[in-house]
């Protein structure tokens, strides 16, 4: 019997327009992205930039296992052999669904549960970071300790 082995793919979508939130555009947290918009931009993005061949050598094997519209997170896992192709892929997106984004590969995993803990400690990174940027972070504390224990428990529900 021959197990099928993958690679775990760590990527955050950083919006470009965050930054510029006062000329009246709406972050990416609030817009309606979910794992099947990335499916399809990863799809897309493989088959511009590596054609029918590549996409037939990753196709069967990608998947979005989990995306966190709060902090952009998202989980990839794809055959072994073939995670440079959908890295690449990853690297070369510039929009999913007409959102302008900047993808960041921030950890690449053979196992799951790596990828589990990496995701587990970005996520913490990030709300820490969004804890720093408010002014009374003492309102926003039950929020964001509720979305961690849920994200914490979504992502270690997470099976191969």
């Amino acid at each position: 019997m021959v197990r099928f082995k993958n690679r775990w793919l760590l990527v955050e979508f950083v919006d470009m327009y965050t930054a510029d939130v006062s000329a009246g555009n709406e972050p990416l947290s609030t817009r309606s992205l979910d794992g099947r918009l990335i499916y399809n931009a990863l799809r897309d993005s493989v088959v511009t930039n590596f054609g029918d061949t590549g996409w037939g050598a990753v196709g069967m094997s990608l998947t979005v296992k989990y995306f966190s519209p709060i902090t952009n997170l998202c989980i990839i896992r794809v055959a072994r052999d073939q995670h440079r192709i959908a890295w690449g892929a990853v690297t070369l997106l510039t929009s999913v669904h007409d959102v302008r984004i900047i993808p960041r590969v921030i950890h690449v995993s053979g196992t799951i549960k790596h990828a589990q803990l990496s995701a587990i400690a970005h996520n913490r990174e990030v709300i820490a970071r969004f804890r720093t940027k408010l002014k009374n972070a003492a309102l926003h504390h039950d929020s964001y300790d509720d979305y961690l224990t849920r994200s914490t428990r979504e992502i270690e529900a997470l099976q191969d």
